[in-house]
């Protein structure tokens, strides 16, 4: 992970506009296809019968992007230079109705209730093209622990992957390394690739 000159800017994402949330996201790739709507689906749904339009409407209808006088968002957003840089997607737990039907991630091995909305997580991250690998997501999963507790968490978790040979498209839920960083501390392995690393306030 290099150091970026100068730290990013970041604010909750109602503070930022459509077209910052659209330039992050881009026009390819994953990101663009799911607008961090993974955890979100009803069931039924799929990427090929929501559509990335529809799922792009979602994010923009969660984030209250342009509205900087709401009192609920679903994420932060980081600048450089004014530039739109990062996303991160930080909200109550029981925000995510297709994590809360898991039984692998991030439940197994744990005992938790799963609707308890004092709990957030940190699900996705995005770094705009031509400003990765620069520390824009460990900044980010920083502020997610400030934005959380300040917003009345009593905890907050994050579900990275641990294996350096992750893809690139695995790479949304973050890494160990990142969320270590960011004080988080494991709690457990639901999988040979995932832990739930979580911060208790």
């Amino acid at each position: 992970m290099a150091d970026t000159t100068t730290a990013p800017r970041i604010v909750p994402a109602n503070q930022a506009s459509w077209d910052d949330l659209q330039a992050i996201f881009g026009g390819r790739g994953d990101p663009s296809r799911c607008w961090c709507q993974r955890f979100k689906m009803a069931p039924g749904e799929s990427w090929a019968n929501v559509g990335a339009a529809q799922h792009a409407f979602r994010l923009r209808t969660q984030t209250h992007c342009g509205h900087p006088d709401s009192d609920t968002t679903s994420g932060l957003v980081a600048y450089l230079d004014r530039e739109p840089v990062g996303w991160c997607a930080i909200e109550p737990r029981s925000a995510y109705p297709r994590m809360l039907r898991n039984n692998r991630v991030p439940w197994k091995g744990r005992s938790e209730d799963k609707a308890d909305s004092s709990v957030w997580a940190v699900t996705c991250f995005v770094t705009r093209a031509g400003f990765r690998r620069q520390g824009i997501a460990y900044a980010l999963a920083r502020e997610a622990v400030e934005f959380a507790r300040q917003r009345g968490a009593r905890a907050v978790e994050g579900y990275p992957m641990t294996t350096k040979d992750a893809l690139p498209a695995e790479l949304h839920v973050g890494t160990r390394g990142m969320f270590s960083a960011a004080a988080f501390m494991q709690v457990s392995q639901p999988s040979v690739r995932r832990v739930v690393m979580r911060i208790e306030f």
